[in-house]
């Protein structure tokens, strides 16, 4: 027997093929929408301005298709980390980052990674599968905190753009009038620099970019992350240099600092010059060390030379301050492999 397919998750053309396909009304598929991204619904019962007829019709083929958290994890600065069981019985971490009147959520794209960057605990993991669309949302809606959520950031597990037609069609869920109408430019969606998902993704929407950059010499960063043998940041940071980053949309540069790998004076000469002539903000973010790597964070002193350097070259840089260090939910680390490991085992 085959599963009941969730319609949260589904854009409005998707939900107007589905009310088409069961010869309701076309007006329909707004009317669910709204009930499933504008109102706390989570049965068909308590869509009421839709018929018995229709209820009874959605009850029968599909799910509304919303799962709360299966744990959750305090940090000692506020910040918590959440588990979601998605694909082929995997699971994924959302982190939730409040401070002051900015609450952020980390959102996570796949279970696992494909991207083997050296200094992800994420990568470590393998790769399990692309989230749905439904179970990228899901992190979202589901969440405890949902009404608080002040700003969206696609840096959890998973490279977004290995996945680009689920997070498109998430990004126009959010931000879609009939949607969750989230302005855009709330919404950061961070990539290790694949061309084609990064042609559609700025093609399409208005979202904020982040790249990962982490090393400016192409030869080196590819020892740290292999997809710059296929994707060289160059070409990257060229196709940037195509689009509008003058007004409301922002470019920024993410850069990992790790000791005596990336972090020399040298280094930041380089990213300087590799971002020269785009408006962009470097953030610079202190390594996690984690179990499986031999890598250590760069010094205080060494993170603020390189970025007086940077700052010297009129380049806007801030040093990011760590979050959920202590339950695994900073940059790079989170994973849910050893929870895998012991499902697979069981």
């Amino acid at each position: 027997m085959n599963e009941k397919q969730p319609l949260f998750g589904l854009t409005l053309a998707q939900l107007t093929d589905i009310v088409l396909e069961n010869n309701m009304p076309k007006f329909t598929a707004k009317q669910i929408a709204d009930w499933l991204y504008k109102k706390n619904v989570t049965t068909f019962e308590q869509m009421t301005n839709l018929s018995k007829k229709t209820r009874s019709i959605l009850e029968e083929k599909y799910i509304v298709g919303l799962f709360p958290p299966e744990k959750e994890t305090v940090s000692v600065d506020g910040t918590k980390k959440y588990l979601y069981k998605v694909c082929n019985n995997r699971f994924v971490e959302a982190a939730y980052i409040p401070d002051h009147d900015r609450a952020t959520l980390c959102v996570s794209a796949q279970a696992g990674c494909k991207m083997s960057c050296k200094f992800c605990n994420t990568g470590l993991q393998g790769f399990g599968g692309n989230l749905s669309t439904n179970e990228i949302l899901n992190q979202i809606k589901s969440l405890p905190e949902f009404e608080k959520l002040t700003n969206l950031v696609f840096m959890g597990m998973g490279e977004p753009l290995d996945n680009t037609e689920n997070i498109l069609n998430a990004l126009e869920i959010l931000t879609a009038d009939y949607g969750f109408a989230m302005s855009p430019h709330r919404i950061t969606l961070s990539t290790v620099g694949i061309l084609s998902g990064m042609k559609e993704f700025l093609d399409k929407t208005d979202v904020h970019l982040a790249v990962s950059v982490h090393n400016a010499f192409s030869k080196q960063r590819s020892e740290l992350m292999p997809i710059e043998r296929t994707n060289p940041i160059e070409g990257v940071i060229d196709l940037v240099k195509k689009y509008d980053f003058r007004h409301q949309r922002r470019f920024s540069a993410e850069y990992i600092m790790i000791k005596d790998v990336n972090d020399s004076p040298t280094h930041a000469r380089q990213l300087s010059k590799l971002l020269a002539g785009i408006p962009t903000r470097v953030n610079l973010i202190r390594y996690h060390a984690h179990p499986g790597s031999d890598f250590q964070p760069s010094s205080e002193i060494r993170i603020k030379e390189f970025q007086e350097i940077l700052m010297n070259k009129n380049i806007i840089t801030t040093i990011r301050a760590s979050r959920g260090e202590d339950i695994f939910a900073a940059c790079g680390l989170l994973s849910t492999k050893e929870l895998q490991n012991k499902l697979d085992n069981e």
